[in-house]
């Protein structure tokens, strides 16, 4: 059945009439056609109304009542969609929650970067090794990351693959959640190796007896239990970077009045696609979806209040998150800066900060890492500068994972350089493992100093 699309102003197509940035080249572009109008007639991965109930969250975030955390993987791979991997990833998330919730005395909005985070921006389009030229690893909606030419082709299927892949996902994060796995009356279920031996184990079991006892407490004097305390809800986010995958997921609601995108509850647009005249500003600014900008030490404060401007005409509450991501040398050089900027728009917006992509680096032999003391050092910074600025930083964007890798230095457990081969696991960008970001969150919650 054919749905009726209305006539309206913006149309999830429009941005193919702009310059699109970090879009794969398709030999075959017949195939490409129908691989998208295949999946445009597919059900939707999220509904409206878990975009509307997260986009409600964030505007709380934004008057200063809840605090966002947004972790994940930096790239997903279709090997590892598994329930061991995803039941890691929901495990880290609830127990860094669980920490900032003792900690901050606030609601955590939990945002995992997770279920479509499949395309990757990369620096050039094409890589060298030895002597031969083939073209990027663009993330497994894309091509793959053998290098052989054939690896390396753009192939439209895997468009599909990743569709299938990201509702294979959430789908089991919403049954593990509707089944009581994120029940706070039992944070047991959560517990991962690192408690077994971690300098922070005691720490961690003491928070749980705390607020299992709370929760006691507050049941016993109402005589029933507390219905909040029974789920924690996991929406879904990944960076808007693949046009095509967006567009044909993109869907007008007439009850709303409005386009949403429902491949993600949350996507954002990097910087390297944030062009005012480019194709993603283009398509964002059509979309009902709260979003996320990243800015770095790039963004000009006119540039930026331009983006606010296309994005968020009327300043609408929850709409708008600003990722901020300048490095541990460079946040409190450019971060007044930007928050100056924004005062002056007068839109509501989100800050959160992301310690990780600003400060990554190379060792000596040329393995992509971040330490663990850099990490800290901005969020710590970014937590002052927000302070002295008379605004609120409202959250934090982390690539990590639940998983016992080693491609982060530093943490409880001191790794160095030599420890990264030992379980580096990562296509593309170094994550915090369990520990580290169970560390980051303690020290958020103002439960441990470095």
């Amino acid at each position: 059945m054919t749905r009726n699309i209305p006539a309206t102003e913006w149309h999830p197509a429009r941005w193919q009439g702009k310059e699109a940035q970090q879009q794969p080249t398709y030999p075959d572009q017949a195939e490409l056609d129908r691989t998208v109008a295949a999946l445009s007639k597919l059900p939707p991965i999220v509904t409206s109304w878990e975009v509307d109930a997260l986009k409600s969250h964030i505007a709380r975030a934004q008057r200063g009542e809840a605090f966002v955390l947004q972790g994940g993987d930096c790239a997903e791979t279709f090997d590892e969609c598994t329930s061991e991997n995803i039941v890691a990833k929901l495990k880290i998330l609830l127990q860094m929650s669980l920490v900032l919730l003792y900690g901050l005395k606030k609601p955590i909005v939990r945002v995992g970067r997770m279920a479509g985070q499949y395309a990757k921006p990369r620096s050039a389009d094409t890589e060298t090794r030895d002597g031969t030229t083939l073209p990027s690893f663009r993330g497994d909606l894309v091509n793959r990351s053998a290098f052989t030419e054939a690896d390396r082709v753009p192939e439209p299927q895997l468009i599909l693959r990743g569709y299938e892949r990201a509702a294979l996902t959430l789908n089991f994060v919403r049954s593990l959640v509707d089944g009581g796995f994120a029940d706070l009356h039992h944070p047991e279920y959560w517990d991962l190796d690192w408690v077994g031996h971690s300098p922070m184990a005691d720490e961690y079991r003491g928070i749980v007896e705390s607020i299992s006892g709370s929760l006691d407490f507050m049941e016993t004097i109402l005589g029933r239990e507390l219905h909040h305390a029974q789920r924690a809800d996991i929406y879904a986010a990944h960076e808007g970077l693949h046009l095509l995958y967006e567009q044909a997921q993109t869907r007008y609601l007439e009850r709303r009045g409005r386009w949403y995108n429902l491949t993600t509850h949350f996507p954002w647009i990097g910087m390297r696609t944030a062009q005012l005249d480019g194709a993603h500003v283009e398509y964002f600014r059509g979309i009902a979806n709260p979003m996320g900008i990243k800015i770095g030490p790039g963004m000009t404060r006119e540039w930026l209040q331009e983006l606010i401007r296309v994005l968020n005409p009327n300043n609408e509450p929850g709409r708008l998150t600003l990722i901020h991501r300048f490095g541990a040398r460079s946040v409190e050089q450019h971060l007044p800066e930007m928050i100056a900027a924004v005062r002056e728009t007068g839109s509501p917006v989100l800050w959160v900060c992301d310690p990780m992509h600003g400060n990554t680096e190379s060792t000596a032999d040329g393995v992509k890492t971040r330490r663990f003391d850099n990490v800290v050092a901005e969020l710590e910074s970014a937590f002052r500068v927000h302070a002295e600025q008379g605004s609120y930083l409202g959250g934090v964007h982390l690539e990590l994972t639940g998983e016992d890798v080693t491609e982060c230095t530093g943490g409880a457990r001191g790794l160095t350089d030599n420890d990264l081969a030992r379980a580096y696991k990562s296509t593309v960008d170094p994550r915090l493992n369990y520990e580290q970001a169970m560390e980051v969150a303690m020290r958020i919650a103002g439960l441990r100093r470095g």
